[in-house]
C-alpha cells in the first residue's frame, strides 16, 4: 500500500510525520514526490526505519537507485542523493554504476592508505621483529625453537632488539658478542654467533628484510675467531670418552655419596650432600650400556620395555628428528642393561612412565621428566667446567661428579653414548653394527638403503651383550685389559 503525507499526494513528508509512522505500516510504501519512495521496515526491537529509493529509466527499463535509510540519514541527505542521481541520468551516466565506481575508489584509497602505513611500519622494523619472523618461518629446531627463543631473549634482544634494521651495523653486533664474552659465556657466544649467522643469512634473501639491511648482512663482516679469547675453539666438537678408571670412579662416587648421606644423623640430612637421584644414576648407566640418547630414554614408557623378550623399543616419535628420517629403534638388553631396567621398575613401575615427573601430592604423574633434567643434574655437579657468571639459585653448584680430578674435562650424558660406541669399537664390533646400535640413519647409496633391509638383530644383540660384559668386567675388576670379542 502506498501512503502519502497529510498535505496530499505529490507533497513531501516531514520529519514529524515520519516519527509518527506506526509499526502497523510495515511493508507499505511512502511517496515523497519526484520519483522518491520509501519502504517501511520494522527491526527486531520494534523501531521503524524507512529505506528510500528513486526511480529512473535506463535502456527503456525502470531502475531503482538506493538513496539512504531514515532515520540513519536525514531527509535532506536522502533527497540530495535523489537529485544527484537524476543529474547523472541527464548526463547519460547510470547512477548505480557511478555508485559502484565511487565505492571502488574509496576502497582503493583505503587500501592505498593501509599499504602506505604497512610500508612505513616495515621500514621501522626492528631486530626483534625479524627474530620473531625467523623463529616462525625460518628455522625449525626439534624442541620447537624453545631453546633458541630463550637464547635470543636472554642474549640478543636486550642488546639490539629495539634497533631498527635500517640502523643496524656490524659494530652493534660485535659489541653484543664482546659483552657476552665479558660475562665468561664463551661457548654461548659461539652458539649465539652461529645462530645469528643463520638468521641474517635467511633474512638477506627475503623481503622485506633484505631491503632493510641497507648496509648488507652484518654477520659477513664479523670473524668470530678474532674476538674470541685465545684458546677458545670456534667450533666445539666434543670427543670426551670416559676411561675404565673413570667409569669405576663414577660408580664409587655414587656409592660414597649415598653412604655419607645415609650416615648423616637425623635432623642433619638437610646440611648433608644429597646424592644424585637414584633414577638419574640408573639413566646414566643405561645410556652407557645401550648407547642411547638421554632424551630418548627419559621419554620412555613401561609399555615399551619387555622384560621377557629383553627388549626396549624406542618409538619413532621419540627418536632424533632429522628432516623426516626418524625411525623406531629396538634395543636388545644385555644382562647389565636388563638389571638396570629392573632396578628402575622398582622405583617407577607403578606409573606409565619410566622416568615420571614428580606430580603434586596425591596426583598421578602425567608426563615424563624434562629431557634435559639429567644433563642439568650432571652439569650442576661439575661447576668448574660451566660457563656461569654466578651459581644458579635452587640448583646444585659443586664438583661432586668431576672425574679424574678434572684432568680430562667435564662430561655429559651424551658422552656416555660416545663412550659406549668407542668401547664397542675396541671390542672389534663392525662400525655398521655400531651405527645401527646407535640408530644412526646410514648414509650412502639410496638404492642400497631401498633394497637392503636386513635388520641386524642378531649382530646388535651380540654387540650389546658384549658391551654389557665389558662394563661388568670394568666395575668388578681394578685392572681391566681390553676384552677381545668372541668369534
Amino acid at each position: 500500500m502506498t501512503r502519502y503525507p497529510r498535505s496530499g499526494k505529490g507533497r513531501r513528508w516531514t520529519v514529524r510525520e515520519l516519527d509518527a509512522v506506526p509499526v502497523g505500516w510495515k511493508g507499505d510504501s511512502l511517496s515523497d514526490g519526484d520519483g522518491l519512495t520509501g519502504d517501511v521496515r520494522v527491526v527486531g526491537d520494534g523501531k521503524v526505519s524507512i529505506r528510500f529509493k528513486s526511480a529512473f529509466k535506463w535502456d527503456g527499463k525502470v531502475c531503482w537507485h538506493q538513496c539512504g535509510t531514515w532515520p540513519t540519514q536525514s531527509l535532506e541527505q536522502i533527497r540530495r542523493r535523489r537529485d544527484a542521481a537524476r543529474t547523472l541520468v541527464q548526463e547519460g551516466i547510470n547512477p548505480n554504476d557511478q555508485k559502484k565506481v565511487d565505492r571502488l575508489e574509496r576502497r582503493s584509497k583505503v587500501e592505498a592508505a593501509l599499504a602506505e602505513n604497512e610500508k612505513h611500519r616495515l621500514e621501522r622494523s626492528t631486530v626483534a621483529d625479524m627474530v620473531e619472523a625467523w623463529l616462525q618461518d625460518g628455522v625449525a629446531r626439534s624442541d620447537g625453537n624453545a631453546e633458541l627463543r630463550r637464547s635470543f631473549d636472554q642474549n640478543v634482544l636486550p642488546a639490539i632488539g629495539t634497533v631498527q634494521l635500517r640502523e643496524l651495523d656490524e659494530h652493534q653486533v660485535r659489541s653484543l658478542l664482546r659483552n657476552m664474552l665479558k660475562r665468561g659465556a664463551n661457548q654461548m657466544t659461539v652458539h649465539v654467533y652461529n645462530d645469528m649467522v643463520q638468521m641474517f643469512g635467511w633474512a638477506s634473501h627475503r623481503r622485506p628484510w633484505r631491503s632493510l639491511l641497507v648496509d648488507g648482512n652484518p654477520m659477513d663482516l664479523i670473524e668470530i675467531a678474532k674476538i674470541l679469547p685465545a684458546g677458545v675453539p670456534v667450533r666445539s666438537v666434543r670427543e670426551r670418552v670416559l676411561s675404565a678408571d673413570e667409569i669405576r670412579e663414577l660408580r664409587d662416587i655414587f656409592e660414597r655419596m649415598k653412604a655419607n648421606y645415609d650416615a648423616a644423623p637425623a635432623g642433619q640430612k638437610y646440611e648433608a650432600t644429597r646424592p644424585l637421584q637414584r633414577a638419574s644414576q640408573i639413566a646414566l648407566w643405561l645410556c652407557l650400556s645401550t648407547a642411547c640418547r638421554i632424551g630418548e630414554l627419559l621419554m620412555s614408557k613401561w609399555e615399551h620395555v619387555d622384560f621377557d623378550q629383553r627388549l626396549w623399543l624406542i618409538p619413532k616419535e621419540n627418536t632424533k628428528r632429522t628432516r623426516g628420517t626418524q625411525q623406531s629403534h629396538a634395543v636388545y638388553l644385555s644382562d647389565f642393561a636388563l638389571k638396570k631396567f629392573r632396578e628402575l621398575h622398582e622405583l617407577s613401575g607403578s606409573t606409565v612412565w619410566c622416568f615420571p615427573v614428580r606430580p603434586p601430592l596425591g596426583a598421578a604423574p602425567t608426563t615424563h621428566v624434562d629431557v634435559k633434567s639429567v644433563g642439568k643434574q650432571v652439569g650442576d655437579r661439575q661447576m668448574r667446567f660451566m660457563d656461569r657468571a654466578q651459581p644458579l639459585p635452587h640448583r646444585r653448584n659443586d664438583d661432586t661428579l668431576v672425574l679424574a680430578g678434572g684432568a680430562n674435562g667435564g662430561w655429559t650424558p651424551h658422552d656416555l653414548r660416545r663412550t659406549a660406541s668407542t668401547m664397542m669399537q675396541a671390542l672389534r664390533i663392525s662400525p655398521d653394527v655400531i651405527d645401527r646400535c646407535q640408530n644412526h640413519v646410514l648414509a650412502g647409496s639410496r638404492v642400497r638403503r631401498h633394497y637392503m633391509h636386513h635388520d641386524y638383530a642378531d649382530e646388535k644383540r651380540e654387540a650389546w651383550q658384549a658391551l654389557g660384559e665389558r662394563l661388568e668386567a670394568i666395575l668388578n675388576g681394578s685392572n681391566v685389559v681390553p676384552i677381545t670379542r668372541r668369534a
